[in-house]
């Protein structure tokens, strides 16, 4: 199956270096129950180890998607026919727009091991969000994406 220009799927998964924290995080669980014996150990082990992932996966598990016509980023669901023109953002200019240059009414789908980002103004005038900015690993990718089903929306 091929999957139109104007699809776009991406999930915000956290980097392997924090999977590793949530083993050690495990490990240091299971050293406090050294003492108690080896099955406290065992359980200290994975239930240390569960609950740093669980955490870890819940928070790297944002998804940005561009299907149906419409941009699904978090919770948010909005037809690309309420956007305007998507703008790439490098790593510098992301940083920016999540720090000095942020809006407290825009909505953000954001994740700081992803450098790069896209950022989107909101076109409809009954919605008071100015914008939408979405960190992305592929930038260009979702831009082209989102400009495709704004294409196939307009026809």
């Amino acid at each position: 199956m091929q999957l139109s220009s104007a699809h776009h799927d991406e999930r915000l998964t956290a980097p392997r270096s924090w999977w590793a924290i949530a083993a050690l995080v495990g490990v240091a669980c299971a050293l406090t129950f050294l003492p108690l014996g080896g099955a406290a150990l065992l359980a200290g082990l994975v239930g240390g180890s569960a609950l740093a992932g669980l955490l870890v996966s819940g928070y790297g598990s944002a998804r940005v998607r561009v299907v149906n016509g419409a941009l699904a980023a978090g919770e948010a669901r909005i037809p690309v026919t309420a956007l305007g023109e998507p703008e790439v953002l490098d790593a510098e200019e992301a940083r920016a727009w999540r720090t000095y240059k942020a809006d407290t009414r825009a909505f953000m789908v954001m994740r700081s091991y992803v450098p790069t980002a896209v950022r989107v103004e909101v076109t409809d005038p009954a919605d008071p969000t100015p914008y939408v900015y979405l960190s992305t690993r592929e930038p260009e990718a979702l831009a082209a994406a989102l400009r495709a089903a704004k294409e196939q929306a307009a026809a």
